[in-house]
């Protein structure tokens, strides 16, 4: 019975040895796949094409972040405007633009991108409203054809980007994609943005190396 019972156990421990080595060994491998994956990741530099930040800022902070970035990549700029002006007072804007998304509106905006078949890149920058972008970026996107070009989501948000990012990809499906960046800042007026530039500038530099 000894003699047995030490057969059986034996044969344990060699199982359990047997399925330890395969674990270390899924791990190496899945280790190495995956520092395999970031070795091979290039990034898409941006320097030397023809760039455009298009941008729409109500309170100033995603100006401020657009024009930083319109800086640091060489880009002309284009402010989205909304023709009819957004009221001045934070409550009511905001109950503005909760009934203009709910309707799903395209409101007219103000000016032109002259020649936009010059531009390789486009950023699309944006303030989080209700989730999303402001209408008039949709009425921006809708009007161009961006086919081809590489696209760049980036918005400044209370908390977070919600869908904003994935719906600025979303409305310009013939474009190509870099991923995008949420800036998060509890301010207003662009006051703390100066503060944020190291963030958009590591982002930069991973997405296009800048």
């Amino acid at each position: 019975m000894k003699t047995r019972f030490f057969m059986m156990l034996a044969a344990v421990l060699l199982t359990v040895m047997g399925l330890s080595a395969c674990t270390a060994k899924a791990r190496q491998v899945s280790n190495e796949t995956n520092e395999s994956e970031t070795e091979n990741k290039e990034v898409m530099s941006l320097k030397g094409k023809k760039t455009l930040v298009a941008y729409f800022s109500w309170s100033g902070n995603t100006r401020e972040a657009a024009q930083y970035i319109a800086q640091k990549t060489g880009a002309d700029e284009f402010e989205i405007i909304r023709e009819k002006p957004y009221p001045v007072e934070y409550n009511a804007c905001t109950e503005d633009a909760k009934a203009e998304k709910e309707a799903g509106e395209r409101p007219a905006i103000k000016g032109k991108v002259e020649n936009m078949a010059q531009y390789d890149v486009v950023f699309v920058c944006v303030p989080v409203w209700w989730y999303t972008a402001p209408m008039p970026v949709f009425t921006f996107l809708e009007q161009y054809d961006l086919k081809g070009k590489t696209v760049i989501p980036f918005c400044t948000a209370y908390s977070g980007p919600s869908s904003t990012l994935d719906d600025i990809v979303s409305a310009t499906p013939q474009s190509n994609h870099l991923d995008g960046i949420c800036i998060v800042t509890k301010e207003m007026g662009g006051k703390d943005m100066d503060k944020k530039h190291g963030e958009i500038d590591k982002w930069l530099g991973e997405i296009a190396g800048f």
